[in-house]
């Protein structure tokens, strides 16, 4: 692939943004070709701010997924929340990803809020349209168009890829001109670490029904390559002595299960074997610890 010169290629910053669950993350990992982004049915299951790069002829995109907009409950609720709003003061574009209703409730009347008092283009992406019929579809977009001065509005589906490179061709359309910033072969500025933990952290909220896979944090204890294997240690924090047994699983078939889905998607990654190795741990009240928050990557003190 040959990026064209810089002064004919586009580079820029674009934030998805949206209510938790609304397929933020979802998008993101099918607009650049790879699974970056951790993904499940529960809500608020990005907790960080996520960046990826896409880059064609045309130019660089850095995708800046982010947790979220709710009613924090908690310590980390706040971290997630403050990260998604400060994210939105940072970009060349906004894409606000909605759900394909007419209904417009108070998480999306708090988004709008927040879009009204920014001067960015903001992007309306109507996702889960295979869930719709068309007419149904064109009703949502007129309930939405009077409450933010959109600059363009694409309907589409983030799991089928309907529609992805229209919405491509409008984000360009609205970044300024400049070289690239990151290497054309560069996906995300992630470490390795941090995605790992994510992977396995997706294997619980995915497993796990109950309102546990929120009080759950991931902490890579050692990542290191022998003989072309790659051999990882990890703790599984939860809040609740309870909650331990329901990860372990009666003589271990969850926590193995867990394990075996996330080795997989490691594998996938890395493109190599990998020897993953899974404990548990309680730590009660983590999510309002400032101390045990940062020591799972969530620091407070970068959303200030």
């Amino acid at each position: 692939m040959e990026i064209r010169d810089k002064n004919q290629c586009k580079s820029g910053f674009v934030s998805l943004i949206g209510r938790p669950n609304v397929g933020k993350s979802t998008l993101m990992n099918y607009l650049i070709g790879q699974k970056i982004a951790i993904t499940s049915h529960k809500p608020q299951t990005t907790r960080n701010r996520i960046q990826t790069v896409y880059t064609d002829e045309r130019g660089q995109i850095v995708f800046l997924d982010t947790p979220g907009i709710h009613k924090a409950k908690n310590k980390l609720g706040n971290y997630m929340v403050s990260a998604a709003k400060r994210t939105m003061s940072e970009v060349d574009v906004i894409l606000w990803l909605v759900e394909p209703t007419t209904f417009i409730g108070a998480g999306e009347r708090h988004i709008i809020e927040q879009l009204q008092k920014v001067n960015i283009p903001i992007i309306l992406v109507i996702n889960k349209t295979d869930t719709v019929k068309k007419e149904e579809l064109l009703a949502v977009i007129e309930s939405y168009r009077h409450e933010v001065d959109f600059a363009e509005v694409v309907p589409v589906s983030a799991l089928k890829g309907k529609n992805t490179e229209v919405l491509l061709e409008c984000i360009f359309k609205y970044l300024p001109y400049g070289e690239a910033f990151y290497d054309e072969d560069t996906v995300t500025d992630q470490p390795q670490r941090q995605i790992a933990a994510e992977l396995i952290r997706e294997k619980v909220l995915r497993s796990i029904d109950e309102e546990i896979p929120h009080g759950v944090a991931v902490a890579i204890d050692q990542m290191k390559w022998n003989h072309k294997v790659c051999h990882i240690d990890a703790t599984i924090v939860c809040e609740r002595d309870s909650h331990k047994g329901i990860i372990i699983g009666k003589q271990g078939s969850m926590l193995k299960k867990i394990g075996t889905q996330a080795r997989r998607d490691m594998e996938d990654m890395l493109e190599c074997q990998v020897n993953l190795k899974l404990w548990v741990k309680v730590k009660k009240d983590w999510r309002d610890s400032d101390f045990l928050l940062k020591n799972f990557g969530y620091n407070p003190k970068d959303n200030e």
